[in-house]
């Protein structure tokens, strides 16, 4: 088992994907554990101290006012816990929760944030073994972190709540840990404010989308690629001296991955030279680049953000200041818990998946119009009008389309206050995260359906008309073979469709599209 190292330093994407999809364990480094005994110190050193210190021996948020006396504190943690364990509505995906705890757990590693180190040790062991704490859809505004969603983790610790085993199955909190030899934590002061006050979750899923659509981004590549090639389109706008005029980085790539796609295309070579039937394809075909290459360079801005929360430490109050050349430690408030940089490329994403989906099912639809499509049969069908085609192919993509538009509003423009209005401008990150995972997900599908389309289109120009016996190109033609291995696609009769779709959605998901492409070509940009 592939086991992720948190030190000091920050993880990485790579560290974030195999921790919540992997199943990799995790544990702490020596540096880190000695960070986070640092911090305690400072802790316990306020928690000592007569005068009140915010998170320690107070109250929290709009409560803040009221000094806890030193008998009540552990109480005081366990409220605030089970408390904020306060969501509503289905679980959260496994690999949201795991990588959710992943990043508080580097948090609590960098020493700003004061736990004991058992208890961030205790998080680690939960992931090792599997044991994911049920997390629910509503309860996070993306401000003072996102609280719900953590406390209901942090819950976990305390041996209380629900969570998944390994295995899948639910179970109450304390019998998995006692089945995985783990003993809960009785929360000191601090810990339970350290535990619930971080931007992990919507971070997470960003992480995860940014992945996501790395992958899907090329994919787009390969279904324009192919699009262009069996409507008998024109490759010569995709050439790097015409891209070079606007030096637009995603697009030059884009750009790049279409002409190496299609290179030693028989289709394509079949009609290269007809400049008068060829003059110029539709925005759809010919600006493909164009649209690719801005969803590439607006991933890459996320990223930044992202790498950028990745090294952050995310709470309130903070340690600061612990080592002992450095001064005493001391323990500060702050607002590095709210979630607009995180939430405004969340929503911008969305709009990203929205507007390549958006061109690819155009792609798609020009497949299905004898007006349009060079001469293939209507809807691609076997015999029209006793077969439909893929008529309603195009449907389930129009109508995945509709909804990516609708999830692209953005969340972070609204804002409703809390906690007595002492929380009174939040990011709403979270939600943000939750509909930018329905967008990528509806984006695979659309793209999925765009290269069912275009195999099928592929084998009716090869095999019918004026340019049967062509081939295609050695990239498309690994694509129609790996769909065609999968039972997919293939042109005749009307059948049940749908089973077919969902297999093309699994080959993209899986990444199996794009290496069909990059075993034969080698790796896209």
């Amino acid at each position: 088992m592939q086991t992720v190292r948190v030190g000091v330093g920050p993880v990485s994407f790579d560290d974030v994907v195999a921790v919540a999809r992997e199943a990799a364990a995790v544990e702490l480094t020596d540096d880190a554990l000695a960070a986070i005994d640092r911090a305690r110190g400072v802790v316990e050193e306020l928690a000592a101290a007569p005068t009140p210190a915010y998170g320690i021996s107070t109250g929290f948020g709009a409560l803040a006012t009221r000094h806890i006396p030193t008998e009540l504190r552990e109480q005081l943690q366990r409220s605030l816990i089970r408390s904020h364990a306060a969501g509503s509505g289905p679980e959260v995906e496994r690999e949201v929760v795991r990588g959710l705890m992943l990043l508080r757990l580097s948090t609590l590693a960098t020493g700003h944030t004061g736990v004991r180190r058992e208890t961030a040790q205790l998080m680690a062991s939960l992931l090792s073994t599997g044991i994911t704490p049920v997390v629910r859809e509503y309860g996070s505004l993306g401000c003072s972190g996102d609280l719900a969603p953590l406390a209901h983790c942090g819950l976990v610790l305390m041996g209380e709540g629900e969570v998944r085993d390994a295995d899948g199955t639910l179970m109450p909190a304390g019998d998995a840990l006692f089945g995985a030899g783990l003993v809960p934590v009785q929360l000191g002061a601090k810990e339970g404010l350290a535990l619930i006050n971080g931007t992990d979750g919507m971070l997470g899923m960003l992480v995860l989308a940014i992945t996501d659509l790395r992958r899907l981004l090329r994919t787009a590549d390969i279904a324009a690629a192919m699009s262009v090639e069996a409507q008998m389109g024109t490759d010569r706008v995709f050439a790097a001296d015409l891209q070079a005029l606007r030096p637009q980085v995603g697009q030059g790539l884009s750009a790049a991955n279409l002409r190496r796609i299609l290179a030693d295309s028989g289709v394509m070579a079949s009609h290269r030279e007809d400049r008068v039937h060829r003059v110029q394809d539709a925005y759809s075909l010919r600006c493909s680049p164009q649209v690719h290459g801005a969803a590439r360079d607006t991933v890459d801005h996320a990223a930044t953000v992202a790498e950028r929360e990745l090294a952050s430490a995310i709470d309130n109050p903070v340690v600061v200041s612990t080592d002992t050349t450095d001064g005493p430690g001391r323990v500060e408030s702050n607002g590095n818990f709210h979630g607009a940089p995180i939430a405004y490329v969340l929503d911008f994403l969305a709009i990203v998946a929205a507007d390549v989906a958006s061109i690819s099912e155009r792609r798609s639809d020009r497949f299905l119009d004898r007006a349009r499509n060079h001469d293939l049969p209507p809807f691609l069908a076997d015999d029209p009008g006793v077969d439909s085609g893929l008529m309603i192919a195009q449907y389930t993509q129009a109508a995945i389309v509709s909804e990516l538009k609708r999830l692209a509003v953005p969340a972070s423009v609204d804002s409703i206050p809390s906690s007595a209005m002492q929380e009174d401008h939040v990011s709403m990150g979270w939600n943000a995260a939750r509909k930018l995972r329905r967008s990528v997900d509806g984006l695979s599908r659309v793209l999925a359906i765009e290269l069912l389309t275009a195999a099928r289109g592929l084998d009716l120009r090869t095999t019918t008309g004026v340019t049967a016996g062509t081939t295609p190109a050695p990239a498309t033609g690994a694509v129609v073979r790996l769909l065609r291995e999968h039972g997919v696609g293939a042109p005749g009769p009307d059948h049940f469709l749908s089973p077919e779709i969902e297999t093309t959605v699994a080959l993209v998901a899986s990444g199996a599209v794009l290496s069909a492409v990059e075993d034969q070509i080698g790796e896209l940009s």
